[in-house]
């Protein structure tokens, strides 16, 4: 367990709500602001006991803080929280550490971290992976990008909820290590999803086909943990596909502009759309099965 700290948390979603748990359950006072401020309610109340409090805007939270943390949604929203003379990083004290576990572009991080530099702040880009449940569970991976002094005080706090921390390189390489990280998986699900829907097609056990091969070169996280929920057609839970098809966007985006094709990823990434317009937005990335034509169970 670190020292306690003076810690703030902005934005409380499936991810950041169950982070910034941790970090009070770790002994860390700390405060947290979300847009909507009825999820900071709900927070404080699940939180009772513990040295927590929230704070009705950004500016307010981050008075005093050692360390603060932020998980919203997107390039755009991280630039409104954060930069700008009603940011968090205009009201951040001297000295202070910024960690962003938001998914962005390498080029948001990059813009962050050249403001908080000027201003006399740390800044490091984190994006995690593992999902809600790694979250809710304290394993997620942490890729990080920023200085050496960056990292080093952002890893007692980053303890508290995951259980791989690799500092990748300079600002914007955690985001660029993200994508990395996204493209892999929509591959992965790409070939599970037509593999199941074969082996269901084949009138084969499941169950069995999963004992059998999990254990060789076709095993992955993915057939772990969803190769059942797939064959079962329930998808109401995880990492949605609206938030899937914004990170593989920035992956397309970031490797268009370096001239570097990714065939397969922009495929997978159409495919997810067509399961959008089906209504699966918000399930989660493994409903990628559901581009195929349903199959006799």
């Amino acid at each position: 367990m670190s020292e306690p700290l003076q810690i703030t948390f902005l934005g409380l979603g499936v991810m950041g709500a169950p982070m910034a748990g941790h970090l009070a359950r770790a002994g860390h006072r700390v405060t947290v602001w979300n847009r909507t401020a009825g999820k900071a309610d709900a927070w404080l109340q699940r939180h009772a006991g513990l040295d927590v409090a929230s704070a009705p805007s950004v500016a307010a939270a981050v008075q005093g803080a050692q360390v603060v943390l932020a998980c919203v949604g997107n390039d755009a929203d991280l630039a409104e929280v954060v930069l700008g003379d009603t940011g968090a990083l205009a009201a951040m004290p001297a000295g202070a550490l910024f960690v962003d576990h938001t998914t962005v572009s390498p080029a948001a991080a990059r813009d962050v971290a050249a403001e908080a530099e000027r201003r006399g702040l740390l800044a490091l880009d984190a994006p995690v992976s593992g999902g809600q449940a790694g979250a809710e569970n304290g394993k997620l991976s942490i890729m990080c990008g920023g200085t050496a002094e960056a990292m080093a005080r952002a890893e007692p706090v980053l303890q508290a909820y995951a259980a791989r921390i690799v500092h990748i390189g300079a600002a914007g390489a955690g985001q660029s290590a993200k994508a990395v990280n996204q493209i892999c998986i929509a591959g992965v699900l790409a070939g599970l999803s037509e593999a199941v829907a074969f082996a269901q097609a084949q009138g084969l056990d499941i169950d069995k086909v999963q004992q059998a091969i999990g254990g060789g070169a076709a095993q992955s996280w993915q057939m772990d943990n969803r190769w059942t929920s797939m064959a079962a057609g329930t998808f109401e839970f995880g990492f949605a596909i609206d938030w899937m098809r914004k990170d593989l966007a920035i992956a397309l985006a970031t490797a268009n502009a370096a001239g570097q094709p990714l065939p397969v990823t922009a495929l997978v990434d159409q495919l997810y759309a067509a399961v959008q317009a089906k209504g699966g937005g918000r399930q989660d990335t493994s409903a990628l099965i559901r581009h195929l034509p349903e199959v006799a169970r």
